[in-house]
């Protein structure tokens, strides 16, 4: 089938580290037919969507890249066996509006376009509050300061729409500088603002577990630079094999079915201390470091995984 992949440009993809491109890979693999198109390329035609689709490949000499092998073309979305939505944050006004027009795609989009805007990848964990550290929203940098009161004298302060671990900090009861920093964090009181009860398992890193359908897939630990407080890989924190525990499991359980009803279809938990941190469905990755960690081939891949279940969706779907 035709698979249109809604991305960035390819040709940021890094080579040993997005999923977007092993994806593509695995789908030419098992003999579909890849395109991409970025968010300007999308439209709508009364109530039609339409993308500016371009044909790629995968590059014939390493290192792993995709190459555009034709000039993009004006196509109905209906006419794709499934859109993959795998634009990476910020989920602002274009993403929200590439949302609206995916609504209209006449066939299977994942993650779906109604799910993307419902599940704030900060704020969807307060629906499992029992499973996450105690979490509060604010915009008043005089509430903050009450709510690190609450929250033990520490907390983790980050933004509602913030990714890849930025602005990410951390407050300290008796730190001189913390008017300066809920001002900041806070922009003076105009943007709400997440604080969360510190867990000090943090600094050991934290679990980045992958779901298809619902079910986990595989994990990897993302352990912090020296010196450094963020996980994340864009932040320089480094991939360490590991397996999920028994909160670890009770957490894709609880969460896993919520998700997979939302049509949320691959997403991302964190899990710092068995505790539920975020909940990642715009454009979660760890696959290129799951397969390297676990020596993973063939059929095992992250990538092949996605593809079976989503093909055995489709088909229930289709009736076939």
């Amino acid at each position: 089938m035709d698979v249109l992949f809604v991305c960035d440009p390819p040709e940021s993809f890094a080579p040993h580290a997005d999923s977007t491109l092993v994806m593509v890979d695995e789908a030419i693999r098992r003999g579909h037919r890849a395109f991409v198109a970025m968010l300007p390329d999308l439209s709508l035609r009364g109530p039609q969507a339409f993308a500016a689709a371009t044909p790629v490949a995968i590059a014939e000499q390493p290192p792993l890249r995709i190459v555009r092998t034709g000039p993009a073309q004006a196509r109905s979305l209906a006419e794709f066996g499934v859109v993959l939505m795998r634009k990476d944050p910020p989920f602002d006004q274009g993403y929200l509006t590439a949302t609206w027009i995916l609504d209209r795609a006449g066939t299977a989009v994942f993650n779906a376009p109604a799910g993307l805007r419902d599940f704030n990848e900060k704020l969807a964990t307060a629906a499992f509050a029992e499973l996450t550290p105690e979490t509060h929203v604010v915009r008043d940098p005089a509430q903050l300061r009450q709510t690190l009161a609450v929250l033990g004298g520490t907390m983790i302060v980050k933004p509602v729409f913030g990714f890849g671990g930025r602005e990410v900090l951390i407050a300290r009861e008796g730190d001189p500088n913390l008017g300066s920093l809920f001002e900041l964090a806070t922009a003076e009181g105009t943007r709400w603002t997440i604080a969360q009860a510190y867990v000090p398992a943090a600094s050991i890193g934290d679990k980045r577990i992958l779901l298809v359908d619902g079910e986990p897939i595989g994990a990897v630990l993302r352990v912090p630079a020296a010196g450094e407080l963020r996980n994340n890989f864009h932040a320089g924190g480094r991939p360490e094999a590991t397996e999920l525990d028994a909160a670890d499991r009770a957490i894709c359980s609880r969460v896993g079915p919520v998700l997979r009803d939302a049509g949320q279809f691959f997403v991302g938990l964190d899990v710092i201390g068995g505790r539920l941190t975020e909940i990642n469905v715009t454009s979660p990755t760890g696959m290129q470091e799951i397969n390297r960690l676990g020596g993973l081939t063939g059929e095992a891949t992250m990538q092949a995984r996605f593809w079976a279940a989503l093909e055995r969706k489709l088909g229930d779907t289709s009736g076939t």
